[in-house]
């Protein structure tokens, strides 16, 4: 079929106001449509925007064209049904959606038909063709949604487990499931990334707090939102991308943190620095490994942000550091260990006091006397002048080496 003078003038008439109807359409889901206003991530009304553009050429181009609709008409509709899926919106609310977006059209092309009653009666014949884009549209983005969450609810563990694993292993991902994953998840090869793990410091007693863990996890970096999370072996690693400083999924993993307190259950969650690209994702890891071993066992969450450079090489636990600690400093350290570590514990609170003594003292709730006493026994144990700044760094760099566990990043 050929589209008509009537038909055309009807579409350049609407084409004239489609912005200001994409708006309308798009703030009427917004308001009708619970779950969009609900969601968690915050990109979801631009993408309600680009998709609703698309919509609207998919059934104005084929109408200028004199054809009916098809599915390559739809080119991003297959990948925003995934999109809602990960942003809390269900296959009812997105088809929903879809329809608002339709019915608007139809208003904008009514309204264009002006008083002429040939123009009108045209318009009529216009209805049959925006059903028809109703149809296609629907079933591409149906189908789509579909396949996506049989692959969240068959295959989900697995292929999260997989994608992560070949982020973890620095491998480019090779077409299939894991690459749909990250593209549904947001997790491209130029994406900023964060990456964080946890591990629990009380036995899960049984499969229900487990669940309550990983769901705690899933909601900062799965569930409705950008990224992905999952098990590995021991801890929980999760890989979000971000948009600025990752101050905001540090924060969430903090409130996530707090819940999870109040229910008896503590993490020990550790978080990278922001990485430029999914090939970073190994450092990032790495990193925030560290971050969470930089805890020494005591339940919360660190970014590696956080740490000063020397916690972060004593985190590190390298191997000829460690051969470069005086024997005398090393023998100081591990009687003072097995005897109750009461002279690390002033020396430590006498460096984080700016060698102040006395403000030591009152840390630690003793006399200043006491203070000093224990200083000059540990100047006599160790050979060195702890009221010498470049003497005690040393002392103070060999108590934190020797009394922080073995840590090898593993996953």
């Amino acid at each position: 079929m050929v589209a008509t003078p009537l038909v055309l003038r009807i579409i350049d008439r609407v084409r004239a106001s489609l912005p200001a109807t994409i708006q309308r359409s798009v703030s009427r889901t917004w308001r009708e449509v619970p779950a969009y206003p609900n969601s968690p991530d915050k990109n979801l009304a631009a993408d309600l925007t680009a998709h609703t553009e698309t919509v609207f050429e998919a059934a104005l181009t084929p109408l200028e064209e004199g054809r009916r609709a098809t599915a390559e008409d739809f080119p991003i509709t297959a990948s925003q049904a995934r999109r809602r899926l990960r942003q809390g919106v269900t296959l009812p609310d997105f088809l929903t959606g879809f329809r608002i977006g339709q019915e608007t059209l139809w208003e904008a092309i009514v309204d264009a038909s002006d008083s002429e009653q040939e123009t009108r009666d045209e318009a009529l014949h216009i209805a049959i063709h925006v059903m028809s884009v109703i149809e296609v549209g629907s079933s591409v983005g149906a189908v789509a949604y579909l396949e996506t969450q049989q692959l969240d609810m068959a295959e989900g563990d697995r292929v999260r487990r997989d994608l992560v694993d070949d982020l973890l292993s620095g491998r480019k991902l090779a077409p299939g499931p894991s690459a749909d994953l990250a593209e549904i998840s947001d997790l491209r090869v130029n994406s900023r990334v964060l990456v964080a793990t946890a591990t629990s410091q009380t036995p899960m007693p049984d499969e229900q707090r487990r669940r309550e863990v990983v769901s705690a996890f899933r909601s900062v970096f799965d569930v409705g939102r950008r990224g992905i999370a999952v098990v590995l072996q021991d801890q929980i690693v999760g890989i979000t991308p971000v948009t600025s400083d990752g101050s905001t999924t540090l924060a969430d993993l903090e409130r996530a943190h707090r819940e999870l307190t109040r229910h008896g259950i503590d993490l020990c969650v550790g978080t990278s620095t922001v990485h430029e690209g999914l090939h970073r994702v190994p450092d990032a890891y790495r990193e925030a490994v560290l971050a969470r071993e930089s805890l020494d066992d005591r339940p919360g969450v660190r970014s590696l942000n956080a740490l000063t450079p020397l916690d972060y090489l004593v985190t590190l636990d390298d191997e000829v550091a460690h051969r470069l600690i005086r024997p005398e400093l090393r023998r100081f350290v591990e009687d003072d260990l097995a005897s109750g570590g009461v002279l690390i514990e002033t020396l430590l609170e006498y460096a984080a006091c700016d060698l102040n003594a006395k403000l030591a003292a009152e840390h630690l709730h003793v006399h200043v006397n006491t203070a000093y006493y224990r200083l000059d026994s540990a100047a006599e144990r160790t050979g060195r002048n702890v009221r010498s700044f470049t003497d005690l760094q040393e002392t103070i760099v060999a108590i934190r080496m020797l009394t922080a566990r073995d840590r090898a990043p593993s996953h």
